[in-house]
């Protein structure tokens, strides 16, 4: 059953139990807000009870599942820029043979890198340093992005209600979801959204050096995660600071240097000399980031409705072709903002993704009580101004709205407020829907646990790359697509150090550029793996020997087996059908 189709019949149930029975589960109830309250006096132990639930739940879901495998071009994106960290540099140098190896979001002029700003990957690359596997980072971010939302909402609503919401994000975004269990991202620009609107209300309220630094953190984070997004949010923000520093109450210049701007534009000042080094590693350029590299090189599409679409590259292969042109297919020469159906596809899938219809359902029928409070109509603004700014770019996907996640729940969370003293023929019965808002997200957790890995395609790169890391000797891999391969699930991706990788996945350029290929690696064995070829539910691995170097393709005349054809120490063809 959809997620959203699933919180919808749970709402309608829970609530139509309630009303029924309106003394259902009173002391359970009460036992656990006494339990919320008692954690809220203690913010530091709630800190850590909150992380760690998220940390642990999210590994032992990976335990029970299996670890996260990449699949899609983003996810070995950010890979390539944790590996790269990983053995301790910022970027790499371009292979001498890299046109085998393009990939998607992925450059190799003028180094070899991720087209993706490095908050994503220095994370997961701190989870492979510490723990020899890059989902340890995810399991990481899990906590610390559900540390960060209670930090924030302890700033703007009462503890045991920050709590409750921090609880809230772990069921929702921080254990079973794609965002801990995948690759694609979404928690670093979480944690920078978090930092920065919890910083904001605390500075406006107490004015310490050290919240002003923690606005500057927030802000680096964004901006090293999803910068367009993390910009747009800021305007909210800074128009909030400028508000408040030029009212009636506004607090004395000499201590506003102090305690904000000096603080701030250090942090700020280090960010962006780090920034710099990092984009003058990666494109040689100290104010070109990664991103407009790629772009350049690859993609025809535009960022921004009202710009014109790029000249058609020299691509490399016919399905890097395909994925870019299929991908200028929504394009428009006088567009200059989205269309009204796709603009509420956005906000529409944006709220029911990180509230789910109850959670939404708690914040919209209390919209009266929110909008009398300010911070609440800030919160409600900074969200429709981060929602709107993608009304006028075409590529979008629901993660691109991550650094909103604190302002969603903070205005989820204040309706829960409202909601929890209602009554109802003399029965709180506003208590027993707070009460049954949770179990919805508990029992959601545990019926939609992800199934990213099971997905039959999913698994046959992987597949077939176990069988060939336990095989003796090194490998090279040539990948030959068929006509009708979908381009989003590319094979040819390698780590940092292709060179010293056991198993090396190049592209097929054809049979002169092939034999280049293998001469350069000549103390490795190498193979051709047809993709979608002959049967696109089983992959092929067959010696190159046995390909034409005429044609390219793999010759009508009959041949050994690939069992029978190979040495006694090399892997059968990968069973990835199941």
């Amino acid at each position: 059953m959809h997620p959203l189709l699933s919180d919808m019949v749970l709402t309608l149930v829970v609530v139509a139990l309630i009303f029924w029975k309106p003394e259902l589960g009173s002391r359970p109830l009460i036992a656990a807000a006494r339990a919320l309250r008692r954690l809220a006096r203690h913010p530091v132990r709630a800190v850590v009870l909150v992380a760690l639930l998220a940390a642990v739940g999210s590994a032992v879901v990976a335990f029970f599942c299996g670890l996260p495998v990449p699949w899609y071009h983003d996810e070995f994106s950010y890979l390539l820029t944790a590996d790269t960290f990983a053995h301790g540099r910022l970027s790499n140098p371009p292979h001498p043979m890299w046109r085998h190896f393009e990939s998607f979001h992925v450059f190799h002029q003028p180094t070899y890198a991720s087209k993706y700003p490095p908050g994503q990957g220095l994370v997961l690359g701190l989870g492979q340093l510490l723990g020899a596997h890059p989902a340890v980072g995810l399991w990481l971010s899990a906590g610390l992005l559900c540390a960060a939302i209670l930090w924030m909402l302890r700033g703007w609503l009462p503890a045991p209600l920050a709590v409750l919401g921090a609880i809230l994000v772990a069921l929702r975004l921080g254990i079973g979801h794609y965002w801990t269990q995948s690759y694609w991202g979404g928690a670093v620009a979480a944690i920078g959204g978090a930092l920065l609107y919890g910083a904001l209300r605390r500075v406006v309220d107490r004015l310490r050096w050290h919240d002003a630094v923690t606005m500057g953190i927030g802000i680096a984070t964004l901006a090293n995660s999803r910068p367009y997004e993390g910009l747009i949010l800021c305007v909210p923000a800074a128009a909030a600071l400028a508000v408040w520093l030029l009212g009636k109450n506004r607090p004395p210049p000499g201590r506003v240097l102090r305690s904000f701007f000096l603080p701030i534009m250090a942090v700020l000042g280090l960010a962006a000399g780090a920034m710099a080094i990092y984009n003058f590693k990666v494109t040689g350029e100290a104010l070109t980031m990664p991103y407009l590299v790629y772009e350049r090189s690859y993609a025809r599409m535009p960022l921004f409705v009202w710009q014109e679409m790029r000249p058609k590259p020299d691509y490399p292969t016919h399905d890097f072709e395909r994925f870019y042109e299929n991908r200028t297919s929504p394009y428009r020469s006088d567009a200059y903002w989205i269309g009204a159906r796709e603009a509420w596809r956005r906000v529409g899938r944006t709220l029911t993704a990180y509230l789910g219809f109850s959670l939404l359902v708690a914040g919209v029928v209390t919209l009266r009580e929110l909008l009398r409070d300010r911070w609440m109509r800030l919160a409600l603004a900074a969200c429709a101004v981060a929602v709107s700014a993608h009304f006028i770019t075409y590529d979008w996907s629901q993660h691109y709205n991550a650094p909103i996640t604190g302002l969603l729940f903070a205005l989820a969370l204040a309706g829960v407020r409202q909601l929890w003293v209602w009554r109802w023929r003399g029965h709180r019965i506003g208590r027993r829907l707070v009460g049954g808002l949770v179990l919805i997200q508990i029992f959601l957790l545990f019926w939609q646990l992800p199934e990213y890995n099971s997905t039959p395609h999913h698994l046959r790169r992987p597949a077939m790359r176990e069988q060939l890391e336990h095989t003796a000797g090194k490998h090279l891999v040539i990948v030959r697509y068929g006509l009708y391969h979908v381009p989003e699930w590319d094979w040819v991706y390698n780590g940092a150090d292709i060179d010293g990788a056991k198993v090396i996945w190049a592209r097929d350029l054809g049979a002169e550029k092939n034999r280049e290929l293998i001469d350069y690696f000549a103390d490795r064995r190498a193979w051709l793996a047809e993709i979608d070829v002959a049967d696109p539910d089983r992959p092929r691995l067959l010696p190159y020997s046995l390909a034409s170097p005429q044609s390219g393709n793999l010759t009508d005349t009959p041949t050994p087996t690939y069992q029978s054809s190979a040495p006694s120490d090399s892997p059968s063809p990968p069973a990835t059908s199941s």
